[in-house]
């Protein structure tokens, strides 16, 4: 018994590290972060650049002087600028208010693949009240 009892108290210091499987585990998972993170990087690059460009527009003078036409103008010139691609006239609205504030809004889907038939969504919504 003494023996027995002997190998139970060495076996623990025998085990040392990992497992080939648990390093390749690892590896696919930091591998997978990584995945999503190249694919969703230049989609949230593009959503500061809109809005970064929607927050400059209503500091704008004159802006609520201006039609909603002449609105989505600049701020299609200023994406095609930036090279944002995921927003169009469809996602940008305008409203007036009666007590003379203008709200301007611009809500977007963006749909990148992330592996085989799975896709990444990702939602935005902005909007800037000018007063």
């Amino acid at each position: 018994m003494n023996t027995l009892q002997q190998r139970f108290e060495r076996r623990p210091h025998r085990q040392q590290g990992l497992t080939a499987i648990a390093i390749v585990l690892i590896l696919a998972m930091v591998g997978f972060l990584a995945l999503i993170i190249i694919r969703l990087f230049p989609i949230y690059m593009e959503h500061f650049s809109v809005a970064s460009h929607l927050e400059n527009l209503s500091k704008e003078a004159g802006i609520k002087k201006m039609t909603n036409a002449e609105i989505l103008s600049t701020l299609n010139k200023r994406f095609t600028i930036d090279d944002v691609n995921h927003v169009t006239n469809d996602n940008i609205f305008i409203e007036r208010n009666k007590d003379g504030s203008l709200v301007i809004a611009i809500e977007y889907e963006v749909r990148t693949p992330a592996v085989a038939n799975v896709d990444m969504v990702v939602s935005f919504v902005d909007e800037v009240e000018v007063n």
